[in-house]
């Protein structure tokens, strides 16, 4: 299992059209055969910040999830290019 947290930062008068990009994002990347969770969330106190948790199967999985065309559009040519920070957090399962 390959589990992380990507932070992301984005200016406030684009958290309308981050939102409507991350829907789409979601909806498609739960899609995969290899995604297990793909949710991404707004920070309470924040909401200028959105952490996205994500677990696939295994790496070829993860592989796939960014060569999907759908990764490619929404998050390589939409979020990144409006992002003003981003940080990911590899996870490893206690159990």
């Amino acid at each position: 299992m390959v589990s992380f947290i990507v932070r992301l930062k984005f200016a406030a008068e684009e958290r309308a059209d981050i939102a409507e990009t991350l829907r789409l994002l979601a909806e498609a990347s739960r899609q995969e055969p290899g995604c297990v969770s793909y949710i991404p969330h707004q920070v309470e106190d924040d909401p200028d910040t959105i952490v996205i948790y994500e677990q696939y199967k295994d790496t070829k999985a993860l592989a796939a999830h960014r060569a999907s065309d759908h990764f490619q559009k929404f998050a390589v040519g939409g979020l990144y290019q409006r992002m003003r920070d981003r940080s990911v957090e590899n996870l490893t399962a206690l159990n």
